[in-house]
Parts: C-alpha cells; structure tokens; sequence
C-alpha cells in the first residue's frame, strides 16, 4: 500500500439527553470554511479520505458525522432516518454552526434528506452521490448479492435473517478488509473494480470499515433494515435546500432507476449521470462535487 497519510483528525463526541455518546471528526483545514459530510453504509467518522487535496485547496474545514451504531456512537435501537438528523442538529450546535453545505454518499442518502426535510435551516445546499433509495424487487435483482439478499430479507422484516447475513461479513471485513470487499463487489462493473485498486483509495476504505464495525454487526444490521424498508417516515416534500444527485448508470449497489423514481418526489432536486460509472466512480470526481456544491451554498 502506498505511504500517504491522512491529514489530522480532531476527534470530538457529544452526549446526549438520553445518554447516548455520538462521534465525529473534523479534518482538511480545520479553520476554514465548514463542510458536513455524512458517510455510507457501514460509515464511521473515519471514512475520510486519505488524499485532502481537494478540500485543503478549497480551505475545507470537513466535520465527518457516525450514525448510532457504529464508531464511537452508541446504538439506538429501533431509530429511524429522523433520530441522527436531529444528533447531527447538535453536532452543529456544539460547533457553533449555523448552516452549512451537506455531503452524503450511498447509505448516507436518506439520512442527508432527513437532515434537510427535519432542520431546512443548516443545510445551505445539498449533494448526494451514489445514493440509496427505496427499491422495488425487480431492481433487487440487479444488485450486488449482499444488497439483494439484504433487500429480501428486510421487505420479511426478517432482522434474524439480516444479522445471519452481515455477521460474517463484518468478521471478514475486520480480519482483511480489501479481500472481503472485493468479494462482495466482486459483480460490481469493471469502473468499480479499477477503483479498488488504488492503493490510496484501499487505506481510506480500511480505517473507515474498521472503525465503523468494531463494536459489533447491530448498527449495520439497524441501518440495512432501515434502508430497503424504512422510508414511510421520511417526507421528502419539506427538504428545501437545493439537491444535486450524481449517479453512475451502472451502479449495482443503488440502481439508478431508484434514484430516479425518488427524485421525482424531492423539490429542487437535479440528477447528473456519469456514463459508464459504477458506485465508487465519486472518489475520482471529488473536485468537480466539490466546486458544484460549494457554488450553490
């Protein structure tokens, strides 16, 4: 693996009125210009990225968010979308942020829309790319094996089922994280594949996964049940920021056709394709992300 390192993390955590501990990190240029990223599925505070070119030159100050579960951040058991926006109401409160633009990849999606529907006031702008968004069973079927089965298992609401499935793969994850990867996305398409093999890009993913799912499977087992079956709840119509979505055609963790059925429910939303590009093209496409979001907030 190559030697580059990450620049300085500041680790901070909050408690809250119920006790619980949420975690985050801030990192690029910690007293520039604020910027909120929220993680995938399994995410931790620590999936930053190793190479900060692109927020150092934009005067970055990225404060990275964990949902219950995973990290340092305690479970909650049977949360929604809503209870982390509201955690991350009071990150920002501890930060003395009043707005800022809002980041999110993959299984972030709904967790940013909840954000922006539940405190429209913190989000300047908003930007999600590869998200998830609700399935139908014919979309199912075009995904990576994990997120197939995982779907099926939470339209049973099976939550025995979904541990019996995640166990394992999170004990292969912490025990050598690229090949385990590798193995579940081993469907995904040639972009993906290249993409993994960026040295750079493998120890972000490392230190990321490994904080994520140190503590145990019952975070990721709350957020895949929640992400094929949990959306009643979340009402897209009060999400007032405006919305870029950037999403590759062949992308078989989030179907784009899910994403494009979604959209046509959220006001001020703007989908942009990348031809060709699978669900891990972002990481090569951050500067032009970034610039697109920063010129609108």
């Amino acid at each position: 693996m190559s030697d580059v390192a990450p620049h300085d993390l500041r680790e901070a955590r909050l408690t809250r009125p119920d006790g619980r501990i949420v975690a985050w990190t801030e990192s690029g240029v910690l007293d520039g210009r604020p910027l909120l990223r929220i993680p995938g599925t399994p995410g931790s505070r620590h999936a930053v990225r190793v190479d900060q070119a692109a927020w150092i030159e934009r005067r970055l100050r990225v404060v990275t968010t964990e949902r219950p579960g995973f990290g340092a951040s305690t479970r909650l058991p049977g949360r929604g979308f809503l209870e982390p926006a509201d955690d991350i109401a009071a990150i920002l409160d501890e930060l003395r942020i009043e707005r800022l633009p809002v980041y999110a990849g993959s299984g972030g999606a709904p967790h940013l829309l909840a954000l922006a529907a539940r405190h429209p006031d913190r989000v300047a702008a908003a930007t999600i790319v590869v998200g998830a968004a609700p399935n139908i069973d014919l979309e199912a079927d075009r995904m990576i094996g994990l997120n197939a089965e995982g779907y099926r298992l939470a339209r049973r609401g099976d939550r025995d089922g979904m541990t019996a499935l995640l166990e394992p793969v999170r004990e292969a994850l912490l025990a050598d994280p690229m090949a385990s990867f590798r193995e579940t996305m081993a469907t995904a398409p040639p972009a993906d594949q290249e993409i993994m093999g960026d040295p750079v890009w493998q120890q972000s993913l490392v230190r990321g996964i490994r904080e994520s799912l140190r503590l145990g499977v019952e975070g990721w087992v709350d957020e895949s049940m929640l992400l094929f079956s949990g959306w009643a709840d979340l009402d897209l119509s009060q999400v007032r920021a405006s919305l870029t979505w950037w999403h590759g055609n062949r992308d078989r963790n989030a179907p784009l056709s899910a994403v494009q059925r979604l959209l046509a429910r959220v006001p001020h939303a703007r989908l942009i394709v990348w031809q060709d590009a699978g669900h891990l093209t972002a990481y090569l496409k951050e500067p032009e992300i970034l610039d697109e979001l920063l010129g609108r907030a």
